[in-house]
């Protein structure tokens, strides 16, 4: 009988283990830590109203360099989007439905966060002029 050379087998992975050292952390004792007080951050919202864009923008410009001589955070002019009213009337009274009139109204709007005011911006901003037709909505976020 011949002999016959037998083949080494082939490595699996099954049969292949690593050997890797676990990696052992020395971990401090945990320090207990205290919440520190919350830092609200307050926030002036002007919201500016107007018929005129204008003399809305010459008011928005205004404000802006009024808070920006108190150097203060000004985020913002944020331009809302434009309301717009409209009516239709007949021309004349009584008869003639055909012939009508159209008109609207457009209010144009921004929006300005002033972060973190302090007093003198406050003050700074409640005794300036605005032209007429200018509306303005100051709220404390």
């Amino acid at each position: 009988m011949p002999a016959t050379a037998t083949k080494p087998k082939k490595a699996t992975k099954r049969a292949v283990k690593k050997t890797v050292a676990p990696v052992v952390k020395k971990t401090a004792p945990k320090k207990k830590v205290t919440p520190a007080a919350p830092i609200t951050e307050h926030k002036l919202r002007i919201r500016i109203r107007a018929y005129e864009h204008k003399i809305l923008d010459l008011s928005v410009k205004q404000i802006m360099d009024t808070a920006a001589r108190f150097d203060a955070i000004i985020v913002g002019p944020v331009p809302l989007p434009t309301e717009i009213k409209r009516w239709t009337v007949n021309r004349s009274t009584f008869v003639h439905k055909d012939a009508r009139e159209q008109f609207e109204m457009r209010i144009h709007k921004r929006l300005i966060d002033i972060m973190n005011p302090s007093p003198k911006v406050i003050e700074a901003l409640t005794n300036l002029n605005l032209p007429s037709g200018v509306t303005i909505d100051v709220k404390m976020v």
